[in-house]
């Protein structure tokens, strides 16, 4: 009898290893930031971005982001949004910074969440659960793309955005960063493909329409570079040469935000401080 039981609890032990337990359901209340897994959230202790005003050259982007977050975090109607354009000009840090600063006007009210865009088949799921929780959320992805000739992830992302059957929540928006090309490559034509392209077309141009905000990042000039530069210098007490500044953008063959954070990282670390 004995031996029986020994063998049953090997036996219950051995399937509680191949299901385990689940995992404890996510406190939505507790923390400024999460990432969403797929099946859970993971709490985010602190969001890292810089301040607005350290973000230039993208005044409008800054006003009309600012301002849908705070009306998010307020609880009134707000937009989904759609940024999209150049690299490293700011698209992923002005979410975030903008979400930084409205939870310091309204601490509490509101919270990123941030989905990978490996995990968009999950997001019905997650608007479940941001939908009983008394919050308001953003959900954002970062670096959307969609593989050529897909179909099923815009009409997906679209009925998300409005009208679907599983539709993100009243308390829930949107922001969604891509190179707009990731979205509607440019070289898509109706004569592309004999089997109607157009169809593929416009699920992703009726994906990027049903975004009540879009905003347009475009490289930025030198002056707007130098004018980075010098608030990241001036924010972190560091020394720093125009020529110098210049150099570093020309050998990595661009200008933007990026780039001019990264060199103030390199004076930074030559001048033995920590910036990040």
């Amino acid at each position: 009898m004995a031996d029986t039981d020994n063998a049953l609890h090997r036996i219950a032990e051995a399937l509680q290893r191949l299901a385990p337990e689940p995992p404890a359901p996510t406190d939505w209340l507790s923390a400024p930031a999460y990432l969403w897994t797929g099946s859970g959230g993971r709490p985010i202790a602190r969001i890292e971005a810089p301040p607005l005003a350290l973000l230039k050259g993208i005044d409008r982007q800054k006003e009309t982001m600012r301002d849908n977050i705070a009306r998010l975090a307020d609880g009134h109607a707000a937009h989904d949004m759609l940024l999209w354009g150049a690299r490293g000009m700011g698209k992923s840090a002005l979410v975030r910074a903008a979400v930084s600063a409205a939870q310091v006007e309204k601490p509490q009210s509101l919270a990123l969440v941030q989905a990978g865009t490996g995990s968009l088949e999950t997001l019905p799921a997650l608007f479940a659960e941001l939908g009983a929780a008394r919050r308001n959320f953003l959900v954002y992805v970062d670096d959307l793309g969609f593989a050529e000739g897909d179909s099923h992830g815009p009409r997906h992302l679209r009925s998300w955005l409005e009208g679907g059957v599983e539709a993100r929540p009243a308390n829930v928006r949107l922001a969604v960063t891509s190179n707009r090309r990731a979205i509607v490559p440019r070289h898509m034509a109706e004569q592309d493909d004999p089997l109607n392209p157009r169809d593929v077309v416009d699920d992703r141009l009726a994906l990027a329409d049903r975004f009540g905000i879009a905003l347009g990042f475009h490289a930025c000039s030198q002056d707007e570079y130098l004018d980075i530069v010098r608030g990241y210098a001036a924010e972190h007490d560091l020394a720093w040469g125009e020529a110098e500044a210049l150099e570093w953008a020309r050998r990595r063959g661009a200008r933007s935000g990026r780039v001019a954070w990264h060199y103030a990282i390199e004076l930074a670390g030559r001048a033995g401080k920590r910036i990040i």
